[in-house]
């Protein structure tokens, strides 16, 4: 198998060798005031971060719609709510500020694109204001937006995600409990680990 290794390589491939000029255009330096409608919208978004050494990763973050706040034209700010304490993005963050953020909204197939600079903060008053049911977060990762703009249909429409007629039935996956059991050779029944988990979620989701 031959691999791809320069720029002008993977260019010649396509039919447009060049970005059109509205998909240059379409990337702002802020965010005006359609991001922060979609932003404020959104009740999930993805980030992706990297360590020192490049290592990636791909995190889901989800709250109520609008738990991302925007503090000004050029910074969100993310809760971090409790989770399995890998904090694998928090502590890429430390190594490496660059991040790739993707918002969705349901049942629209266009999504918001921004990359920036993270750092991580527990300042009082701010996860003072994202906190939720009385419960603030763990940290908040403030970040520092570089570009912003919105992403085109097409991955949604051809997965067609959101149509239900298209879903799996949940009855035919495994539990997590069962992955788990499976993975990591556990003692415990799937049921008595799916037992646990639906208990946890019930303490910690916020």
């Amino acid at each position: 198998m031959e691999f791809i290794i320069t720029r002008d390589e993977l260019r010649t491939i396509y039919k447009t060798p060049r970005p059109t000029d509205g998909s240059i255009r379409k990337e702002l330096k802020t965010l005006d005031g359609h991001c922060r409608s979609f932003i404020g919208k959104s009740p999930f978004v993805l980030i992706g971060s990297s360590d020192g050494a490049g290592n990636a990763d791909v995190t889901p973050k989800g709250d109520r719609p609008g738990f991302v706040a925007g503090l000004d034209e050029k910074t969100i700010a993310i809760p971090d709510r409790p989770g399995n304490n890998r904090l694998d993005t928090l502590e890429n963050i430390l190594l490496n500020p660059s991040v790739g953020l993707l918002f969705l909204i349901p049942r629209m197939n266009e999504t918001l694109r921004v990359n920036g600079d993270a750092r991580i903060t527990v300042d009082a008053a701010l996860r003072e204001r994202l906190a939720v049911d009385g419960k603030a977060p763990q940290s908040v990762v403030v970040v520092t937006v570089k570009a912003a703009y919105m992403h085109c249909a097409k991955a949604f429409m051809r997965s067609e995600l959101w149509k239900p007629e298209t879903w799996y039935d949940r009855a035919t996956l495994p539990t997590l409990g069962q992955i788990l059991r499976d993975q990591l050779a556990l003692a415990e029944t799937a049921e008595a680990t799916d037992r646990w988990l639906d208990e946890d979620y019930k303490q910690t989701m916020w």
